[in-house]
């Protein structure tokens, strides 16, 4: 049997023109402009999460060891019983942290799929698994100017989300 020295011919999938038109129809889908209204709480509190609750879980000795300290000075019991506490405490009070940074890391990535299905449609947002680590007091807490920016081109760009999240970790 001869072979033809004839290349076989292409796939109608990817067909110069069709493949052109997708590659146009690609493009023109990523540089639409988004709706003005749209909610970038969701992805925010998402990114939020996942980039801070390791922080959180780094920092749980720390924040175990001040929560202690704070709380052996405001209870009323002797310098014995003070003592005997304090080391199973700071023991409970690092695992307590260390799975609360944990379940914010899982909580960021649940939010994460929900947040980006949200964000182009105005005014939506999904209620929060947990309370929010915003309504919280924190050992470590940055303030983000692009967090509270009036800049539409920054709140709205799924691109621009990450760096407009607050920067709140070791939660106390």
């Amino acid at each position: 049997m001869i072979r033809s020295a004839r290349p076989r011919p292409v796939h109608s999938l990817f067909a110069p023109g069709r493949l052109v038109a997708g590659l146009g129809l690609i493009a023109l889908l990523c540089t639409a402009a988004l709706p003005a209204a749209a909610s970038p709480a969701t992805l925010q509190r998402s990114f939020a999460n996942l980039i801070n609750g390791p922080f959180d879980m780094v920092l749980s000795p720390v924040v175990g060891g001040v929560t202690l300290a704070r709380n052996l000075q405001e209870i009323d019991d002797s310098t014995g019983v003070r003592l005997t506490y304090s080391l199973p405490g700071w023991v409970w009070l690092t695992g307590l942290n260390f799975g609360s940074g944990g379940i914010r890391i899982v909580t960021g990535a649940l939010e994460f799929v929900p947040g980006v299905f949200v964000f182009p449609f105005a005014d939506t947002d999904i209620d929060t698994l947990f309370d929010p680590v915003e309504d919280a007091g924190a050992m470590v807490e940055w303030y983000n100017p692009l967090e509270y920016t009036e800049n539409k081109w920054i709140l709205y760009n799924p691109l621009a989300t990450p760096f407009t999240i607050p920067v709140k970790s070791a939660v106390v």
